[in-house]
């Protein structure tokens, strides 16, 4: 199969569709392969993997997709995306069919996803049984979050992904 096809000038690309697992869709450009990593993808999976970077889209002018055979993300995940690419849309695939498809939702709080840079954090002490906790916000169209215990402000939120 042809990777790219050339139809009336224009470029189209072709992407197998997958038999069941997850599609995501309207990725931040550039951020696949933090999506890849979020998920658990490198170089022992043995699932077949879709990855499309920097394609053009209507809605966002660039865009990334993955597509991930047999494997279905969980809440975690999804939250994880979400932060990246709040944009993103999920099409849950079964049977070549897409049996749900929704939008990635904002939470409004995170726990134990983020590890807060201040290093004297109180979520940061080896001693303290505590969670990192984190209020999620959308600043100038970026995703920022707050920690709950120094009040420290990311704004590049994957930097800092556990």
């Amino acid at each position: 199969m042809k990777d790219f096809e050339v139809k009336k000038n224009k470029r189209e690309l072709v992407i197998s569709k997958i038999k069941e697992g997850t599609v995501i869709d309207h990725i931040s450009a550039g951020k696949a392969l933090l999506v890849l990593k979020i998920l658990g993808i490198d170089e022992r999976t043995r699932e077949t993997i879709s990855l499309a970077m920097n394609v053009p889209s209507k809605k966002m002018g660039k865009k990334d997709i993955v597509k991930v055979e047999n494997k279905f993300i969980n809440e975690e995940e999804l939250n994880k995306i979400a932060l990246i690419a709040p944009n993103a849309t999920i099409n849950l695939i079964k049977d070549y069919e897409i049996v749900k498809k929704f939008k990635v939702k904002l939470p409004e709080v995170v726990e134990g996803i983020i590890l807060c840079p201040n290093k004297t954090c109180i979520s940061n002490a080896k001693r303290e049984p505590i969670k990192s906790r984190f209020y999620i916000s959308v600043k100038d169209g970026e995703v920022a979050a707050k920690c709950h215990y120094c009040g420290k402000v990311l704004k590049n939120i994957a930097e800092h992904l556990l």
